[in-house]
């Protein structure tokens, strides 16, 4: 049995599917379907039921599962760890974050763990929600900052909320006022971040416009840095956005918030619930800091 047997069985648990998980891990269906055969063989049980929805795992799959995310963990981990050799009670953890976090908050976050959490050493990975939670499946990421509720495995708490506004097109006669309501937004083109950065947000901005008898026109992307250029794009007459991340992307753009109905943008921390101390010990500092 080899590593790279046990990235392409994770791979395969994460997804769902063999084909979905060719894909990503740049390999044919039929290459990949050997090598997860060559792991039953060398395992000696069934690992996945395969049907026509995809594949789920075995009893001896879930046994193997939790023991292949360790095993993985430890070997991404190894390159650090002898790096750092010469420090040696210091733990590398990966910490994933989501765009528009304020970022003078993240620096106080740093500075309490390292006070707090010296034997940790942190490294930061930028990514989505719907990332950084696969990621901490696969087990290369130990803990993760995400837009949408931990589920399964994954241990949570909420760490803040912060309420959604519109940055007003300059000019617009929305700009105008000091709070906006959906009602307001009836058949202007509003920009708002997809599923992919912001999970569950799309699906509630639309039960509520449709509550407020509201028909804005959505459109849906993923952007950060690049807010301007996007809404310029799609021609926005206002974009969804939490205060910090307007004041920062849109400065020209009078933010309102949103009200009728409030709509929250909820950031949890989540990680999974068998791992290391020092994960436990980070998990249990930084919801201190908010």
């Amino acid at each position: 049995m080899e590593l790279r047997h046990l990235r392409y069985f994770v791979a395969v648990a994460a997804e769902g599917s063999l084909t979905q998980a060719a894909e990503r891990l740049h390999l044919t269906q039929p290459s990949l379907s050997r090598q997860i055969r060559q792991l039953e063989s060398d395992i000696g049980a069934a690992l996945f039921e395969r049907n026509a929805a995809g594949t789920s795992l075995t009893p001896a799959g879930v046994a193997l599962h939790r023991h292949a995310l360790l095993l993985l963990r430890l070997a991404d981990a190894a390159p650090d760890m002898a790096r750092s050799a010469t420090s040696h009670t210091r733990e590398v953890v990966h910490i994933g974050v989501p765009p528009g976090l304020p970022e003078g908050w993240l620096l106080d976050v740093l500075a309490a763990l390292e006070t707090e959490v010296p034997h940790a050493s942190i490294t930061l990975i930028e990514a989505g929600s719907s990332e950084q939670l696969r990621m901490i499946r696969e087990g290369h990421l130990d803990i993760g900052m995400v837009r949408e509720q931990p589920a399964g495995k994954l241990r949570g708490t909420v760490l803040f909320e912060v309420p959604f506004g519109v940055a007003a097109r300059p000019g617009h006669p929305l700009a105008s006022g000091t709070t906006c309501r959906m009602q307001d937004l009836d058949n202007l083109r509003v920009l708002a971040h997809g599923r992919q950065q912001v999970p569950v947000v799309d699906d509630r901005l639309v039960m509520a416009a449709h509550a407020a008898g509201a028909v804005p026109l959505w459109q849906f992307t993923q952007f950060s840095e690049h807010a301007l250029a996007c809404a310029e794009a799609v021609k926005a007459d206002a974009v969804l956005l939490v205060e910090h991340s307007a004041h920062r992307l849109l400065p020209d753009w009078p933010w309102l918030p949103l009200t009728e109905p409030e709509l929250p943008l909820v950031t949890w921390l989540a990680w999974p619930a068998e791992t290391r101390a020092v994960v436990r010990d980070i998990a249990r500092v930084i919801p201190q800091r908010t």
